[in-house]
């Protein structure tokens, strides 16, 4: 295994995750996407809208913007669900740019990250594991929450066995990815 190789995995099965979570979500009701629930955001559109403004901080911070605390200057940017779909998943695409466009050197490139007051200077593979934790535990809380509505929460916690390919087929197909894409020359 490369060293590129978990990062990789990693971001796909962020965007494929989000995917799944937001698909899901589209069956809901306004009103049920927007209701008070338990949680440390109180609603899923919050829930949900905080993943999407973290992931721009962070990945803008990796293209090597300067976005900095902008990115939370509107808490909800996303209104609805198709909306916030739609722009999850461009910045998922822009994460899996960053990672498909890495090499070993790459994960110890220094990013700046804008703060308020200052800035902090942070190795990328720390940076891309901080960011993955952050999404997971979010949309377990998300998941969390859509139990409690009148959609079932999707599966979250698989993580691209070699068995279950044909299970995740169609949604990679929707992606526009392949089992290639993720593991290259490691598929079998």
């Amino acid at each position: 295994m490369n060293d590129i190789l978990p990062y990789r995995a990693m971001a796909y099965n962020n965007a494929w995750a989000n995917h799944r979570l937001l698909t899901a979500c589209l069956k809901l009701s306004q009103d049920e996407f927007t209701a008070k629930r338990t949680g440390f955001f109180p609603s899923l559109r919050a829930t949900l809208n905080h993943i999407l403004i973290i992931d721009h901080f962070y990945v803008d911070a990796m293209e090597g913007g300067t976005l900095g605390p902008a990115a939370w200057a509107d808490q909800e940017p996303c209104p609805t669900v198709p909306a916030l779909k739609e722009a999850q998943a461009a910045v998922d695409r822009r994460l899996l740019a960053i990672v498909e466009a890495l090499d070993g050197a790459g994960l110890q490139r220094i990013v700046s990250v804008h703060r308020d007051t200052s800035i902090q200077r942070e190795r990328l593979d720390r940076l891309l594991l901080h960011l993955f934790q952050h999404q997971v535990h979010h949309r377990g809380q998300a998941h969390c929450m859509l139990s409690g509505t009148s959609v079932s929460p999707p599966q979250l916690d698989e993580f691209f066995a070699v068995g279950e390919a044909p299970l995740r087929a169609a949604e990679f197909a929707e992606l526009g990815w392949t089992e290639e894409n993720i593991w290259g020359e490691q598929t079998r």
